[in-house]
């Protein structure tokens, strides 16, 4: 069941004056006008609209807080929370590629992704950056147990990834595998390396067989 009231980030006991007043905030925080093709923010005031849909009109709001009340009565679970997976199927994007994120928690009761907002103890989401701030886009989840106060975070840190470095690495690769050109300024340095070490070899072997015959 969702929490209305995160999503508008107030208390459970928020007046309504309280409830307009967030609304009208986030709102122009959120306002897909300002933020043009950005599935997040399209998506953040979807809940947000969604949250004061229910908790603005008062006779749906005391149906919900019933409901709300329930589920947090029926599910209190009493070990410490815990964070079994949470991965990220590319840590290196360019800006407006696809990132899949999945999860499981236990002995959560309350779980948030930020930036998204709150989610199941399981999951999977797909989305896309569209702003790294320097180079950075940071995912936290937060896994609390309510009953006992307890919150554990864990973090993926996603790295924008630029044309040329994509183009740098396959050039150093490349550059790693290519087969060595004999210097032109030295073109007999390599048959005269060659040369020591077989002379090595031949008097490593002649030491070898004096050793033996002055043991015997």
């Amino acid at each position: 069941m969702k929490n209305y009231y995160y999503f508008l980030g107030i208390l459970e006991n928020a007046s309504e004056e309280d409830i307009k007043k967030a609304f009208r905030k986030l709102s122009l925080k959120y306002h897909p006008d300002k933020n043009p093709n950005d599935d997040f923010f399209e998506n953040r005031f979807r809940e947000i609209r969604e949250a004061y849909d229910i908790l603005g009109d008062p006779e749906k709001r005391r149906i919900y807080d019933e409901n709300l009340g329930h589920q947090q009565r029926s599910y209190r679970p009493t070990m410490p929370p815990f964070i079994k997976t949470f991965t990220a199927n590319r840590i290196r994007v360019k800006k407006g590629e696809e990132v899949i994120i999945t999860w499981q928690t236990q002995n959560a009761d309350i779980v948030k992704i930020l930036p998204f907002g709150l989610e199941k103890g399981y999951g999977e989401r797909v989305f896309k950056i569209n702003e790294f701030k320097d180079g950075k886009f940071n995912i936290l989840l937060h896994a609390t147990n309510s009953l006992l106060n307890k919150t554990i975070v864990r973090g993926i840190t996603i790295t924008e990834l630029f044309e040329n470095d994509k183009e740098k690495f396959r050039n150093d690769v490349e550059e790693m595998f290519k087969p060595q050109k004999p210097s032109r300024t030295n073109p007999g340095g390599q048959s005269k390396f060659l040369r020591f070490v077989f002379a090595a070899i031949l008097l490593l072997v002649a030491i070898l067989l004096l050793i033996k015959t002055f043991s015997n």
